[in-house]
């Protein structure tokens, strides 16, 4: 019988990577994403692309409301920084939404003692990213040693594992694994600010990362941008 892995996707390249490389190692998918209130709520469509072309065993959409919080550009009434790159300045951005990881692997952790999985996965990277503190390694140690005692299956001998296979990654890095493993990078959406019709800003800095990765890799970003549009 195969495992079970518990999958954060949240309808970007890094997280549509990483269920690809799950599958690849040989577990039974289970995927979980958020509706928490997000401006760029356009990727559970492209989540739902991905599902519907991946062996996902079961698919859940939690529900949450992290705009009575705010805090963040993408969950308050506050601009998202264009034209801005990642590594002008070494603070935290406002794109940075409060918490988040840690919610979301929380509800992740929940998910999979209920269906009896050992196995989390994170889509989050160190080297090519937006400074945010809760897509560090030091983070991810301490979630999974907290995920080991603050559980039923951790305290009877049964180890959660948190695996983060894109951490030490660059984006171009990434996006190679991925082409390697056929992931369809036209059905992402890793944009803080789309259109209505999904169509990406380019000037954010998730795009911003993402067209530096393509360009690395010397071929073009197959999802749609604004910018190009006729």
């Amino acid at each position: 019988m195969k495992q079970k892995a518990v999958i954060l996707l949240s309808g970007g390249l890094d997280s549509a990577t990483v269920l690809e490389i799950a599958k690849q190692q040989g577990f039974d998918l289970y995927a979980l994403s958020f509706s928490y209130g997000q401006r760029h709520s356009i990727e559970l469509e492209s989540v739902k692309k991905i599902i519907r072309r991946s062996p996902v065993k079961e698919h859940k959409i939690i529900q949450i409301d992290l705009r009575v919080f705010g805090g963040s550009a993408l969950t308050d009434d506050i601009e998202v920084p264009k034209h801005l790159r990642p590594t002008d300045s070494p603070s935290i951005p406002v794109t940075y939404v409060p918490a988040r990881n840690t919610i979301f692997l929380s509800f992740a952790l929940a998910y999979a003692e209920v269906i009896g999985a050992s196995n989390l996965f994170l889509g989050v990277n160190a080297i090519d990213y937006s400074n945010y503190p809760d897509c560090r390694p030091e983070f991810i140690d301490a979630f999974e040693r907290m995920a080991n005692l603050a559980t039923a299956a951790g305290v009877t001998g049964k180890r959660i594992t948190l695996s983060t296979p894109l951490i030490h990654m660059s984006k171009a890095e990434i996006i190679k694994t991925g082409l390697e493993l056929s992931v369809d990078y036209s059905i992402t959406n890793s944009c803080y600010d789309p259109s209505m019709e999904g169509e990406a800003c380019g000037m954010c800095d998730a795009c911003h990362l993402r067209l530096k990765g393509f360009k690395e890799n010397g071929i073009p970003d197959p999802a749609l941008y604004q910018k190009l549009k006729k």
